[in-house]
């Protein structure tokens, strides 16, 4: 065998080495450092400011504490995906701090996982449980209402990220005692009615939307819409401009009361 056909052999079992070595191993420190990879930043918590939190209550509550001029935009359910990432895109845009109760049947949320998640992890956007499937749960049996809730945190603890929240809403509105009760044995002792709503459990226009937000944003109003008919996706802008315009504070539910030890 040749000279210069030895070194092109060398040469070849030399780059195959590392290869299957890979090039941390072969090359310098540079090279090493190149191949691990950047761990992601964590998102920074910061809360609105003036806001302080009191302890979430065991039981009902429909309006916000604090004498400060806080608004809680609160969205249920989850029906159309489009609503849902209008939505995730308002508080991208323009800090607008949200609370969500989303159903986990519904496909919509973990088509938005991705870009929820770092505004969950920041704080901006609160979750609560609103049960899986959406039933009126003072219909069902015990184990029916244990198992929406459970379902339903799971879901949100695997797709959202979400480890805990003191909060949960009933679907309709509809609870009792007893499944007070049982959302408090879960892990959610504090049960989140409104006082301001969309008015978006009827099929509504846009116009619609914008004449319920001049009714209801007002201060420490909890109102509640619905992540489901497309024309709140067209609106948003306007609503925007309604909280600026009476020099309201969104917050979340998670702003205004913290989680029990």
């Amino acid at each position: 065998m040749d000279r210069r056909r030895f070194l092109l052999l060398l040469a070849a079992g030399l780059t195959g080495a590392a290869v299957g070595r890979g090039a941390g191993e072969l090359g310098g420190p540079d090279t090493a450092l190149a191949a691990v990879e950047p761990v992601p930043a964590e998102p920074v918590r910061t809360g609105p400011p003036g806001v302080v939190a009191v302890p979430a209550p065991a039981g009902v509550v429909d309006t916000l504490p604090g004498p400060a001029a806080t608004l809680a935009l609160t969205i249920d359910d989850g029906v159309d995906g489009e609503v849902v990432a209008a939505l995730v895109t308002l508080a991208e845009e323009t800090g607008t701090r949200l609370t969500f109760f989303p159903n986990g049947r519904y496909s919509s949320w973990e088509e938005n996982a991705r870009r929820l998640r770092p505004l969950i992890e920041s704080g901006q956007v609160a979750v609560g449980n609103h049960t899986w499937s959406h039933p009126d749960l003072v219909t069902v049996p015990d184990d029916v209402v244990a198992d929406e809730l459970v379902r339903n945190r799971d879901f949100m603890r695997r797709t959202l990220g979400v480890e805990s929240t003191p909060f949960w809403r009933p679907p309709f509105g509809s609870h009792d005692e007893r499944t007070d009760r049982i959302a408090a044995d879960v892990g959610h002792p504090t049960t989140v009615l409104w006082n301001g709503t969309f008015d978006d459990g009827r099929v509504v226009s846009a116009a619609d939307l914008v004449a319920a937000a001049q009714r209801w944003f007002a201060a420490q109003a909890i109102v509640v819409g619905h992540a489901n008919q497309p024309p709140l996706a067209t609106v948003l802008d306007q609503l925007v401009a309604l909280v600026e315009t009476r020099q309201l504070q969104t917050v979340t539910l998670a702003d205004v009361w913290s989680s029990p030890a």
